[in-house]
C-alpha cells in the first residue's frame, strides 16, 4: 500500500486547466523527487497532495485512506516543509518548537521530550534560547524543517528545503532526509537543484503544464537522455563502420572541426578508442575533447525546454 497516492488529479480555475490527470504514489520509506519549471502547476499538485486544496476531480490517498482538506484527524499524520519559512523570528528556537507542538497536540513531557530530540536532530541544541530572527538563514532553514518533524509525521512533504543555505546546514538537513526515510518516512522532495534530487531520490517526476512527463527509476530516466563526445579537431575528419550512426561533423572555420559522438551511458569505454583511431586515420589533430554524462538536468531540459518561465 502507498503512503501517499495520487489518483487522476485535475485542477481547473475557470477555464485554465492547471494540472491535468495526474497520478503517482509513494511508498512507506521513499525520498520521491518532484520537478518542474516556473509554472508546471507543481505548486497546486503539491497542495493538493498536502490536502489543503480540493482537485476539481481526482483523488488523493493517505496511508490507503482517502484525503480531503476536510479530514484533520488523518492531516495529523503529514509533515509540510514549506518553501516560505513558517516560523516566528521574535520566538526562540525552543518556543517555535513548543507553540507548534502544542497545536500537534502534544502536551507536558511528550512535549518538552519531542523539543529536545528535534533540536538535536536538527542541530540547534546550542541555541535553543535564542530568538529565530537571531539566526542565519541555515539555521533558520533547520528550524523550519524541525516544525514539520514534531508530530513524527508518516509522510513528509518539502518544498525547497535548502534555498539560500550554507553548505554545512545543506548537508545536514540532507542527511537528516536521509534518516527519515530509512526509518520509514515517506518523503516528497520537491527541488529546483537537480543534484540534490539525483543524490536523494529513488523515483523521479517530471511534470510540465499540468501534465506528468515522466516518472521513473533515477538509472531509467537518465537512461532516456545519452552521453556525448565533443572532440575540436583541425583538418578534416572521416569516421567508417559503426561509428557513422553516433557522429555529426560541423565545420568550426579555419580548417578546424567540430565533432560530436552521442551514445547511451555505458559506452564510452569501447567507442572513445575507436573515435580517436579513426581521427588519426584521417590525418587530422585533436585540439580539444570534452565529455558529459547523462544527468538530471539535460534529461529536464530536454523534456520540458530550454525556454524562459516566469
Amino acid at each position: 500500500m502507498p503512503a501517499l497516492e495520487a489518483l487522476h488529479l485535475r485542477k481547473e480555475y475557470g477555464q485554465q486547466v492547471v494540472v491535468k490527470d495526474l497520478s503517482l504514489s509513494i511508498e512507506t520509506g521513499e525520498i520521491f523527487g518532484l520537478l518542474g519549471p516556473n509554472g508546471a502547476g507543481k505548486s497546486t499538485t503539491m497542495l493538493m497532495l498536502a490536502g489543503l486544496l480540493a482537485p476539481t476531480s481526482g483523488a488523493v490517498k493517505l496511508l490507503g485512506q482517502p484525503f480531503t482538506i476536510h479530514d484533520r484527524q488523518l492531516r495529523t499524520r503529514f509533515g509540510v516543509v514549506p518553501q516560505d519559512l513558517a516560523i516566528y523570528p521574535d520566538l526562540t528556537a525552543q518556543e517555535n518548537l513548543r507553540f507548534f507542538g502544542e497545536l500537534y497536540g502534544l502536551r507536558s513531557t511528550a512535549l518538552r521530550d519531542r523539543c529536545a530530540e528535534v533540536l538535536a536532530q536538527i542541530g540547534l541544541e546550542s541555541v535553543a534560547h535564542k530568538r529565530a530572527g537571531q539566526f542565519s538563514g541555515g539555521m533558520q532553514r533547520r528550524l523550519n524543517f524541525g516544525v514539520a518533524l514534531l508530530h513524527k509525521p508518516a509522510v513528509l512533504m518539502l518544498d525547497e528545503p535548502t534555498v539560500g543555505v550554507d553548505p554545512q546546514s545543506r548537508a545536514h538537513l540532507l542527511d537528516a532526509v536521509r534518516s527519515l526515510a530509512a526509518a520509514g518516512t515517506a518523503i516528497l522532495y520537491a527541488s529546483h537543484y537537480m543534484e540534490e534530487v539525483q543524490s536523494l531520490c529513488t523515483r523521479i517526476a517530471i511534470v510540465d503544464r499540468g501534465e506528468l512527463l515522466a516518472c521513473d527509476t533515477l538509472d531509467n530516466l537518465l537512461g532516456r537522455v545519452s552521453g556525448q563526445l565533443l572532440l575540436i579537431v583541425s583538418g578534416p575528419v572521416q569516421f567508417s563502420g559503426r561509428l557513422q550512426n553516433f557522429t555529426k561533423i560541423v565545420e568550426a572555420g579555419q580548417g578546424r572541426h567540430h565533432v560530436e559522438v552521442t551514445a547511451n551511458d555505458g559506452g564510452w569505454e569501447l567507442l572513445l578508442p575507436e573515435v580517436l583511431q579513426q581521427v588519426r586515420l584521417s590525418g587530422a589533430t585533436i585540439d580539444h575533447i570534452e565529455t558529459s554524462q547523462s544527468d538530471l538536468e539535460r534529461l529536464f531540459l530536454k523534456l520540458t525546454g530550454r525556454g524562459l518561465r516566469e
